[in-house]
C-alpha cells in the first residue's frame, strides 16, 4: 500500500508549487493506527509513505529545513508524521506489515534544487535521518522525478543507494534501475502480458522513458533479478480529492490479475484524507476486494484430482511427483519432469476432476518454484481437449481469467523453457464477480 499524505492533501492538488505554507497541514483527526487496521484488513504487507513529495514538504521534523510538520500547527508543531506510521506499523500484532518511504529527488521549495552537489549533499543528510530515526525500513523508494526549471540537475543515485546499503543492509532498494525491484513502467497497474523478473540493469537509467516497454515486459536473456512492482492509485488521484471516489471494484479485480497475476508485486495507493484518515469509502471498497480475492481464491476446485504427468523426476516416490502442485506450499515442493521425458517441449500436467460432471471455474492458477529461478518461456492450457490459453511467461504466480468452462479434464503443456519446468502450484478457481 502507497500512502500518498502532505500539503497536497490539503490544496486540492496532486504536484505542490513548494510554496504552501506549513500552516495549512492540520490533520487534526490523525491516526496512523487506522491506516495500518486498515491496510491489515486489506491483506497487505508492506505500506510505503510519501516523506517528502515534489513540493518539499518535510511529514518529519528534519533538522535540514523549516518546511516541515515542525513549523505547521500540527500538534503545535511537535508532531512527527513519520515516527506515528513506522510505529503503527511495527505495534500491529504478529509482524506481518513492514514499513517503507518515498523521499522525492524533486525539490520545489529548496533553494539548494538546481545545485548539483549543494542539493545531493541535502538529499543525502535527509536520506540519514530517515534511515536512522526510525528502525527497519524495508523498501526505500525512489523514481527520476526532475522538474522543468531544473532540467540538468543531477541525482547522485549511486552515492543515494550506497548510503541505504550502509545505513540498513537488508532494505529493498525500489526504482526504474532497481537494483532490488523495478517499475514495471506504467501507473496503471498492469505488466506486460509476458513478464520476466530477470532484465539486464546495464539497459536500465532512472526516469528515462524510452525503456518502459522494457520493463514492462523484462527480458529472459536479463543477468540480474530485479522483479516487477506495479504502484497504481485506488482513486484516479494520488492525493487524497473530495471530488474523487475509489475505483469499482470490478477495476481493482481487473489490476490484480494483471498484477499479481502477471508475476508481479502490486502497489495500491490509498491516500489519506485531510482529517488524517484512510476515507471510509475507500475503507469500505478494500474490504470488498478482500473478500473478493478470499472468494475467489480460497478454494481451490482442483483440490482433489487425479493428477499425473508427462514424466517425473526421481521415480515414484522421488519427491518430484504432480501430487505436489496441489499440496498447500507454494515455493518449495514442486513437479519436475526427466531430463529425457522425450520432446523436452511437451513436458505436461493433466489434472482430472473428480466429478465425473466436471466442474465450473474460469480462472487457472500456475505457479513455478520460484525459488529456483523463471523458467516457462510459453505454455497452453487445455480443457477437455480444447485449448482455452495460449500464454508465455509463469513466474512466481499467473493468472488466467478465462471465459467460463465446465469441463473435467485440465491439460498445461509446457511448450518451451529455459531449463526443466518447475510447477510448485497449479489452481483451479471461480470468479463470480
Amino acid at each position: 500500500m502507497f500512502l500518498h499524505f502532505g500539503v497536497n492533501t490539503f490544496t486540492d492538488s496532486e504536484w505542490g508549487t513548494g510554496k504552501e505554507n506549513p500552516a495549512i497541514f492540520n490533520p487534526v483527526g490523525f491516526d496512523a493506527k487506522q491506516w495500518v487496521t486498515t491496510a491489515a484488513e486489506a491483506g497487505v504487507s508492506l505500506m510505503i509513505l510519501t516523506a517528502k513529495h515534489h513540493d518539499g514538504f518535510c511529514l518529519w521534523p528534519s533538522k535540514y529545513t523549516e518546511h516541515s510538520v515542525l513549523s505547521s500547527p500540527w500538534k503545535n508543531g511537535q508532531g512527527d508524521v513519520v515516527k506515528e506510521f513506522v510505529t503503527a506499523v511495527k505495534a500491529h500484532g504478529g509482524g506481518n506489515i513492514d514499513a517503507g518511504l518515498y523521499l522525492s529527488p524533486w525539490d520545489r521549495h529548496d533553494p539548494r534544487y538546481g545545485h548539483d552537489l549543494q542539493y545531493n549533499e541535502y538529499y543525502l543528510a535527509q536520506l540519514q535521518e530517515l534511515l536512522t530515526k526510525y528502525g527497519s525500513v524495508k523498501e526505500i523508494w525512489f523514481d527520476g522525478a526532475k522538474g522543468t526549471n531544473a532540467k540538468n540537475m543531477s541525482y547522485y543515485f549511486e552515492d543515494w543507494f550506497a548510503m541505504v546499503r550502509e545505513l540498513q543492509s537488508s532494505i529493498n532498494i525500489f526504482s526504474d534501475a532497481g537494483p532490488d525491484v523495478r517499475w514495471v513502467g506504467n501507473e496503471q497497474g498492469f505488466a506486460g502480458n509476458t513478464s520476466w523478473s530477470t532484465i539486464n540493469a546495464t539497459l536500465l537509467s532512472i526516469g528515462n522513458a524510452s525503456i518502459v516497454d522494457y520493463l514492462n515486459t523484462g527480458d529472459p536473456k536479463g543477468t540480474n533479478w530485479l522483479p516487477p512492482e506495479c504502484d497504481v492509485s485506488i482513486r484516479n488521484g494520488w492525493f487524497w480529492h473530495k471530488s474523487e471516489s475509489p475505483k469499482k471494484l470490478s477495476e481493482l479485480l481487473e489490476i490484480y490479475y494483471n498484477s499479481v497475476g502477471r508475476n508481479c508485486v502490486m502497489l495500491l495507493n490509498v491516500p489519506p484524507n485531510t482529517t488524517g484518515l484512510i476515507s471510509e469509502t475507500d475503507v469500505h471498497r478494500l474490504k470488498e476486494f478482500r473478500t473478493a480475492i478470499d472468494t475467489i481464491f480460497s478454494t481451490n476446485l482442483a483440490q482433489k484430482s487425479l493428477i499425473k504427468a508427462s514424466s517425473q523426476r526421481g521415480g515414484k516416490g522421488g519427491g518430484f511427483g504432480p501430487e505436489n502442485v496441489l499440496d498447500s506450499d507454494h515455493l518449495w515442493t514442486y513437479w519436475a519432469p526427466r531430463d529425457d521425458d522425450g520432446d523436452k517441449k511437451q513436458h505436461w500436467v493433466e489434472i482430472k476432476l473428480e466429478n465425473d460432471e466436471g466442474l465450473r471455474f474460469n480462472v487457472v492458477r500456475i505457479q513455478e518454484a520460484i525459488g529456483l529461478g523463471q523458467r516457462i518461456i510459453r505454455h497452453e492450457i487445455y480443457v477437455d481437449g480444447k485449448k482455452v490459453v495460449e500464454g508465455t511467461t509463469v513466474g512466481y504466480k499467473r493468472l488466467h481469467k478465462i471465459e467460463v468452462v465446465h469441463g473435467r479434464v485440465v491439460k498445461i503443456i509446457i511448450k518451451e523453457s529455459r531449463g526443466l519446468p518447475l510447477i510448485s502450484s497449479v489452481g483451479l478457481h471461480f470468479d463470480p464477480y
